[in-house]
This record gives structure tokens, C-alpha cells and sequence, in this order.
């Protein structure tokens, strides 16, 4: 009896061994982040999606419904970090687009590198690099579990979108600079000059193309799920009396920015599958037996988000063109790398906010709040109750950075000063709670509020006290849209997989962001990335086993 027991425990656990170890991986992992994108985008526009783009995801893959950021700040820079780290920025490092750095004591920026050089401009747009992120990508992990031979291209208009998910051993990233150039550019942290086929690229007048009229894809008439074309609500354009369609982006290029203008409309969806299309290409990703890594950023609807509001015309008129981008890059994959020998993952860096404007007209709680007022009170009342100047050094990012030596000099305790700071503020209108850094480092948040700061928090990089303004409150000017909060319309992320290893089906349990690298980590078989703190998604990768 002994002996058939242990014969069927060495059975069981020789299945299970072999269940751990992927069938078959996929030849290429694309991982899309769609800026600024609220999961409702998906059901407030089903109807008007065709049937080869978003519904082919979810349809054929899975769908997970109640997925959110676990952090507070909601921004580019930490959300695209936090996705393919598959941690937070406690642990990335990546506090926000930019910062106060408490040891310079100057503000940087998520990705700038002044120790690169610029590849394909002279500007400084293109000294960047991932060395600020603290933490690898499930891309790194891929390049080292592959030694090398799996390629990484990073791909996004904007530089961190493109950056900060490709990780540090990635072959190339690659992001746009507009203005004069309207130009595909890399740094010399990857490479020493730009591939031909991206010189290629540029000269080929793609870009150009695109200084053309933007009209509604359909008959706006039929924009049944957005607010009206005029209102008070939008932001528009230098040049053109109001915000409606359509524009003339050639004309109005002069008056704003130049190529800039294409990175504010649906169009620069469009360059930046292009680019990314003509990279599968001439990289030839998916084409040998490596897993290659694809991270791929649409950022344009966020820059449209801004302008005109997550209710607008232009928001609805972008995300059903972005369902066309959807469409050609499956079907790209289908011909070049085969159908079933890709994985596709889609999310989004953070959600929006409605205007507040339009919420208040609407008698929603909502409103703007002067960050420079703000903190002249705040410095104001430091001043006078401590009887000393200078003892804040920066104010951003919601938070409060103290003058540790304006604090020694004047001999205040800097736990004095935060419990009282803390307190005064929290009295102020507009301040929904206040934490102080003693109190997320010396506690653990379970629930709410508390645990998104704190798992956004780096006890290194971040403030001495944190401040959380009331729901759908912004530092922000009157038209336009806006994000960075903790709130739902903020926190609420579209999380979709389709492709190989994925089977079809869809869960209201939640997920969070940081689930996404470990789920791809658990699928290749490869180790999660360094600092990784989410889960793999058992319950889609366990119904795979099951099938």
C-alpha cells in the first residue's frame, strides 16, 4: 500500500512539474496600452465597433472587467512602469512623470538621461532612457530567460510610453518629436545610430500625410454616445473659434505646435501603428523560436482625453478609429507572425475623469483647485506656526517635500511638523484626506484609499506628507479632461488578452495592474520581474490547463 502511495504521489507531482511549463509559447508577446482609456470606452461604444478589433478581443479572448490601478498617482509614467513591472511605484520608482529630487534638489523627468545622446534629432527630447526605473520588465526577463536572442521594441508617440515598458536590455525604443521635425527617435542608450529602415521611415513622408482634414469617421449625427459637438467644455485649437469638426490640421498646424498637432488628434494613432507595423517588419519580430516582446503605446487618446474631455465628439471619433488600429495590427500579426503564435495583451496607463465643468452643470460634486494658492497657505501657515522660513522645498505631485535643513537648522521635529501640517490642511475646503510619510511607513493600509497611496509611495523619492483632493476635483483649467487620482474613474482600466495560450472568457473578479507582467511571466515560463508584486491571473491561465 506504501508503495502505490508513493508511486502515486511521485505521479502527481511529476504532472504537476510538467503543468508548470508552457506547451508551447507564443513566437511574440505584443503588449498594448491604450493612454488615458476608462474601461467603459468598451461599452459605451460596442455597438459602433466593427467586429476585427476590440469585439475580436473579447470575443475570442478574455475579458477582465473589474481590473484597476492598486495606486495613487494615476499618471503615464507610473502606469505604463507599473504594467510591464508588475509592481507599483513603492518598488519601480517611477513616482510620477516627473519629480522633486530631494538630493539635487532639482525636478526630473521619469525618463530624461543627460548622460545619452539623441538619435534622429538634436534635441533634448532625445536624451532618455529607463535608468530611473528601479525595477525589471517581464521584457527584460524575457531577454535574459532567452540569453539575448528574444528581441524588444518599444513603440509610442510619447517617450516614456515607449521607454519605460521596454525596460533596460531592450534592442530599441522609439518615441516621436514633433514641432519642426515630425521625426521617429531613439538615444544612444540603445544603439549608436537609428536602423535604415527607420531613416527609411521618416523620409517617407508618412507623417506629412497626416496634415489633412479630421472629419468624423461616420456621420456625426450618429454619435449617439458623446455629449454635442459645441459646447463650453472643450479646449480646441489655436485658430479655430470653436471646438468642432472638422479641422483643418495643415492650416492650424502653424498656430499649434506644428507636428505637434497630429500627436492631439486620432491621427497620430495611426502614425504610431504604422511605425509599429513597419517595425514587426524589419525587426522580423515573432519570426524564429525566441519570444519576441512588442510594447506598444497609443497615446494619442490621451492628448485628445485633455484637449476635449472624455464626453466629446473627438474622444468617441478617436476610439472608433483606434478599433480600426486594433483591427489592422491583428490582422498584421495573422499574415506576418501566424495565427495562434502570438499573445496580445491590452490595458490602459489610467483612466479620465469627466469635465468637471460638465459634471457641475449636471449637479455632480466637482470642481478646480489652485495648486499655487494652495501652497502659498500652506507655506504661509508653516511659517507662522513654526516661527521659520523655508521649510517646505517643493510642493508636487499632491505632495510636500520638507527642508531637512532648514528643519535642523531651525532645531523642528520633522514628526512635529507633518502631524501638524497633516492636520491644518485637512481642515482646508476641497482636502478629502491628508497622510503623512510617518504614518505610511510605519503602518500597512488593507483597504481604500490608504493602501493606493502607500503602494505608490517610495520611501525614497516621495514627499513627507501626501494630500488627496475631493472626488472629480481638479488642478487643471475648465475644458478639457484630466487623471491622477485614486477614484474609480481614475482606478477603472480595460485589462484584455487574446492570442496564444489565451482562452476565451471574461471574470468580474478583480485584477489589478501589476497582475499583467506575472501573467505574462507564468505563460512564457520565464521569472517575474525583480521587484514584481501582483499576481499571475489564475483564472484564466488555469482554465487554459483545463481545456
Amino acid at each position: 500500500m506504501k508503495q502505490i502511495t508513493f508511486l502515486l504521489f511521485i505521479l502527481i507531482f511529476s504532472f504537476n512539474a510538467i503543468a508548470q511549463i508552457p506547451e508551447e509559447k507564443p513566437k511574440l508577446v505584443v503588449g498594448v496600452v491604450v493612454d488615458q482609456m476608462r474601461y467603459d470606452y468598451l461599452t459605451r461604444f460596442w455597438d459602433r465597433f466593427e467586429d476585427d478589433g476590440f469585439k475580436k478581443l473579447i470575443n475570442e479572448g478574455y475579458n477582465f472587467k473589474n481590473n484597476h490601478f492598486n495606486y495613487v498617482p494615476t499618471y503615464t509614467g507610473p502606469g505604463h512602469a507599473s504594467v510591464h513591472t508588475g509592481t507599483s511605484p513603492m518598488n519601480h520608482g517611477i513616482i510620477g512623470n516627473g519629480w522633486y529630487d530631494k538630493f539635487s534638489g532639482q525636478d526630473v523627468y521619469c525618463a530624461g538621461d543627460d548622460s545619452v545622446q539623441p538619435l534622429g534629432t538634436k534635441s533634448k527630447a532625445g536624451k532618455m532612457s529607463p535608468h530611473r526605473m528601479k525595477a525589471t520588465t517581464v521584457a527584460d526577463q524575457n531577454r535574459l530567460h532567452t540569453q539575448m536572442r528574444g528581441k524588444t521594441i518599444g513603440v509610442s508617440i510619447k517617450d516614456r510610453g515607449s521607454i519605460l515598458p521596454a525596460g533596460h536590455t531592450a534592442n530599441a525604443a522609439y518615441w516621436f518629436v514633433g514641432k519642426d521635425e515630425g521625426s521617429w527617435v531613439s538615444s544612444t542608450f540603445y544603439m549608436d545610430k537609428l536602423p535604415k529602415w527607420v531613416r527609411k521611415f521618416n523620409k517617407s513622408g508618412n507623417v506629412d500625410s497626416y496634415l489633412k482634414d479630421w472629419n468624423t469617421l461616420h456621420d456625426i449625427d450618429s454619435y449617439k454616445e458623446s455629449g454635442s459637438d459645441v459646447n463650453t467644455f472643450e479646449g480646441g485649437f489655436k485658430g479655430k473659434d470653436e471646438a468642432s469638426f472638422p479641422y483643418d490640421l495643415k492650416s492650424l498646424s502653424k498656430e499649434n505646435g506644428g507636428y505637434d498637432i497630429i500627436f492631439n488628434t486620432a491621427y497620430g494613432n495611426d502614425i504610431t501603428l504604422d511605425f509599429a507595423l513597419a517595425a514587426i517588419d524589419a525587426e522580423e519580430l515573432g519570426e524564429d523560436e525566441d519570444t519576441d516582446f512588442l510594447a506598444l503605446s497609443f497615446s494619442s487618446t490621451d492628448k485628445v482625453g485633455h484637449n476635449f474631455g472624455v464626453n466629446s465628439k473627438e474622444v468617441e471619433d478617436t476610439y472608433l478609429r483606434l478599433d480600426q488600429n486594433i483591427a489592422s495590427l491583428l490582422k498584421h500579426l495573422d499574415e506576418k507572425v501566424g495565427d495562434g503564435n502570438y499573445t496580445v495583451f491590452l490595458t490602459a496607463d489610467h483612466g479620465g475623469v469627466n469635465v468637471p465643468a460638465y459634471l457641475d452643470s449636471v449637479k455632480i460634486p466637482a470642481g478646480y483647485f489652485s495648486n499655487s494658492e494652495f501652497q502659498k497657505a500652506v507655506e504661509d501657515y508653516v511659517s507662522e506656526a513654526f516661527a521659520a522660513d523655508n521649510l517646505i522645498a517643493d510642493y508636487s505631485n499632491s505632495q510636500f517635500f520638507f527642508n531637512y535643513e532648514a528643519l535642523q537648522k531651525a532645531g523642528i521635529n520633522r514628526s512635529e511638523l507633518q502631524e501638524k501640517l497633516a492636520h491644518h490642511i485637512l481642515q482646508m475646503d476641497q482636502i478629502d484626506k491628508v497622510y503623512t510619510r510617518d504614518q505610511l511607513t510605519g503602518a500597512s493600509y488593507t483597504a481604500n484609499s490608504g493602501t493606493a497611496i502607500q503602494n505608490g509611495f517610495n520611501q525614497k523619492r516621495s514627499g513627507d506628507v501626501v494630500v488627496v483632493l475631493d472626488a472629480a476635483t481638479l488642478t487643471y483649467g475648465r475644458t478639457g479632461s484630466s487623471h491622477g487620482s485614486g477614484f474609480t474613474y481614475d482606478t477603472h482600466a480595460p485589462l484584455l488578452f487574446y492570442g496564444a495560450g489565451i482562452p476565451h472568457g471574461s471574470t468580474t473578479q478583480r485584477s489589478e495592474i501589476v497582475d499583467i507582467a506575472p501573467t505574462i511571466s507564468a505563460l512564457l515560463g520565464i521569472a517575474f520581474p525583480s521587484a514584481a508584486t501582483g499576481k499571475p491571473l489564475y483564472i484564466m491561465l488555469d482554465a487554459e490547463k483545463s481545456k
